[in-house]
């Protein structure tokens, strides 16, 4: 079982930045995706993804004002987001898939982190 805690989200004003961490834990024997996705109503939609070989996706919407990292020794994901809009406003879930020690994937979600962008 693999545990994920995100932190880092929060309000802030519209131009503002925060940046949001996902750290797993667990039977992790390698992680092979780590991303952020976001509720709208509806759906929940894509954020940022990052393989292990290190190659990314963003959304449009995000493209030029976030960027995701890995730190692969930490088994941490980070969304650093600048520029924020208000509508960036949602709730944010961290999400890792990959190997246990057992052999078996894994793929798990955070409970989510609440980002406002209001002024």
């Amino acid at each position: 079982q693999v545990q994920l805690v995100e932190s880092g989200g929060g309000l802030v004003q519209p131009g503002g930045s925060l940046r949001l961490s996902c750290v797993a834990s667990g039977q992790i024997f390698s992680i092979n995706h780590m991303g952020w996705y976001r509720q709208l109503p509806g759906k929940r939609e894509l954020v940022a993804d990052i393989a292990s070989g290190g190659s990314t996706e963003y959304a449009e919407s995000v493209k030029g004002r976030f960027t995701i990292s890995r730190d692969d020794a930490q088994n941490t994901v980070n969304l650093q987001m600048n520029s924020l809009k208000p509508e960036d406003t949602a709730v944010y879930y961290c999400n890792v898939g990959g190997s246990l020690t057992n052999q078996y994937t894994f793929d798990s979600w955070g409970r989510g982190t609440q980002v406002t962008v209001s002024s």
